[in-house]
Formats: structure tokens, sequence, C-alpha cells
């Protein structure tokens, strides 16, 4: 059971942990809006560079990525947290059921791995070259969350086996002798 357990309870700080993040983007908006605008401007990546003509300028883009990142994050966040409550739900059932339960949450965990390497690394820091910028880089970060994202999602992948009786023998002992 603390597999189970355990399994739920990283699912539901991911959960929280995007539900803050996607609060602090909506409640100081103009915080995070600086970063998305500067990587998208491309304002401080090396000087000279040949790839500035990648670089978007339009405020209103801008809004428009920074809206689709909040989104991402509410929404995966969202189902992160409605995969952990079916896993809730599932927590007694058979290994059959609680394994079958997994699926929402290995989605939205999947949709959020695409937020941090395919939005912040492959889009951020590749084309619009956020890796350039010694203050509007973001790569560690995303790494970090990518990484804590992973490894819960290989964690919860783990096939889980049907509970025992913990006061049921186990082991060669208990099955039949001979």
């Amino acid at each position: 059971m603390i597999e189970r357990l355990s399994k739920i309870a990283l699912l539901a700080a991911v959960a929280l942990f995007m539900a803050l993040v996607a609060f602090n983007n909506l409640v100081d908006y103009g915080s995070n809006f600086d970063f998305v605008q500067h990587v998208l401007s491309m304002d401080t990546t090396f000087p000279g560079n040949r790839l500035k003509g990648r670089a978007i300028t339009s405020t209103a883009i801008h809004h428009a990525f920074y809206w689709v990142i909040i989104a991402w994050e509410g929404l995966s966040g969202l189902g992160i947290a409605v995969g952990a409550a079916r896993l809730w739900k599932a927590r007694s059932a058979g290994a059959a059921a609680f394994n079958a339960a997994k699926s929402v949450a290995i989605g939205a965990l999947s949709a959020n791995l695409l937020l941090w390497f395919g939005a912040f690394l492959a889009i951020g820091a590749e084309w619009f070259l956020m890796w350039q910028s010694q203050i509007w880089n973001g790569q560690n970060a995303a790494a970090r969350m990518f990484t804590s994202v992973g490894l819960i999602l290989l964690f919860l992948k783990t096939p889980d086996s049907d509970l025992t009786d913990p006061g049921a023998p186990s082991g060669p002992a208990a099955g039949p002798v001979g």
C-alpha cells in the first residue's frame, strides 16, 4: 500500500505545484510575461546572432504565447489532480484496477513533460536561443521540472501488484508443501 500512497502523494504534489505556477502567472502576470516577451523577442541573445530573424516582436503574439503556457500549466495540473483522485479511489482495488486507473495521470504527466521539454527547452531554448541570455534563461528550471516529472512518471508506471493481507503469511513457507 505504501507504494500506491507514494504515487498518489507525488501526483498530488505535482498538481499542487502546477496550480501554484498557473495561479502565480495569473496574479503576477507581468513578471513572467516579461520573460516570455524577452525570449520571443530574442533581445538578450548574443550580439550579431545570425538567427535573430526568428524573433517575434508582436506584443499580441507574446500575450498569446503566454496564455497558451498558462493554460497548458493549468490543464496539465488539473489532469494530474484528476489522475491522483482516480488513483486514490482505486487505492484498495486489485492490481488490474489500480494500474488501469493510472491512464489519466500518465497522460497528464506526459502533457506536462511536453510543456517543459517541448515548449521551454526545444522552442524557447533552441528555437529562440534562450540559452544565450544571461538574464532570461529558463533552461535550468525547465530541466529541473522535466526531470522531476519524468521520474514521477517512471515511478507511476511501475506495475502495482495485488494487495495482500498484512497478517497473512507470505513467501515460500506460505504455500503448500511438497
